[in-house]
């Protein structure tokens, strides 16, 4: 199958673009929450003298945006901008091969790394939500500098044993889960940081200085929630149509694979979040301590059992 290589060189600049400008995000996310709490003045009025014996007019200004709120629009829209590039480059990844661009742990990675962009966009909608971007953009960018760098695959056409329509269905619906977890695990960190410095003391050390900007615990709490609920099913989703693949691929349904058995204790980790969630005395930090160690086991799942344990995935490079 021939490769495209005018439209592969076009994936990766696109994939370095959306890099650049996730940085430039951060970076404009940052000055946001570091000036959230500044406070200005509220309007301005500005009095303009009318005729020499009239009364005075009086103008009033319309109040302007604090810089922490013009900072928060201009980073998220710039994160737009970067999102649409990171979609791009995996449209043409895929124009380029002539195969659903889910061969190899590059292209899943910046898939997942899409999908907790894009989630993280729908979800976390509102100024009380802007801090977590945060917390959110820098793993996002460790994964995606690790995708360029250490993970990266030329285009090219898959082995034979990937040429199947389970492909995109499986490794889509895992990858797009793994995305929506991403979010859940750093909303959960954040929660336990908010809740070791509940007052969110600028007084407190570096912890409580940024504690003070984070929205509050149940905030949290409710959004780390909310994403595992929306990733626990899809998750299970792909490993049961895994199974199905590789019933038709290998001729069982299950073999205790490494990956297949790291995925199945994942996916068992975040439903005793789910269950740790609503049971009186796991409620709060307990299970949030849970949902990131579910999310340890993805990572886990992904990087050493992909590249240092050998198994029936490996070939690929597949998670």
């Amino acid at each position: 199958m021939p490769i495209n290589e005018t439209l592969a060189g076009y994936s990766d600049l696109s994939f370095r673009s959306a890099f650049l400008v996730y940085v430039l995000s951060f970076l404009l996310l940052i000055g946001q929450y570091a000036s959230a709490r500044v406070k200005q003045t509220a309007a301005k009025e500005m009095v303009n003298a009318g005729p020499a014996a009239g009364v005075p007019g009086r103008l009033v200004e319309a109040p302007r945006k604090p810089w922490s709120e013009r900072l928060g629009n201009m980073g998220v829209a710039v994160l737009v901008v970067g999102v649409l590039l990171h979609l791009a480059s995996i449209v043409l990844r895929g124009f380029a091969t002539e195969r659903f661009p889910l061969g190899n742990m590059y292209e899943f990675v910046t898939m997942a790394c899409a999908a907790a962009v894009l989630v993280g966009l729908t979800i976390m909608r509102g100024e009380r939500f802007r801090s977590m971007w945060v917390f959110l953009i820098p793993p996002v960018l460790v994964l995606m500098f690790l995708a360029a760098t250490v993970l990266y695959a030329d285009a090219a056409p898959v082995v034979p044993a990937l040429r199947s329509y389970w492909l995109p269905i499986h490794v889509t619906i895992v990858s797009i889960g793994s995305g929506v977890f991403l979010v859940s695990g750093v909303a959960s960190a954040m929660f336990l940081l908010r809740m070791r410095h509940p007052e969110g003391s600028e007084a407190s050390g570096i912890w409580g200085r940024l504690a003070a900007r984070m929205p509050d615990a149940q905030t949290l709490d409710r959004l780390a929630y909310r994403t595992t609920i929306i990733g626990f099913p899809l998750f299970g989703a792909g490993v049961i149509l895994g199974a199905i693949w590789a019933e038709s691929a290998w001729g069982r349904f299950w073999g205790w694979d490494p990956k297949e058995t790291v995925a199945f204790i994942a996916w068992v980790i975040y439903a005793a979040y789910l269950h740790a969630r609503a049971t009186s005395g796991w409620r709060d930090t307990k299970a949030a301590w849970i949902n990131i160690a579910g999310f340890v086991a993805m990572i886990f799942n992904l990087f050493v059992i992909n590249i240092v344990v050998s198994g029936l995935h490996s070939y690929a490079g597949l998670t």
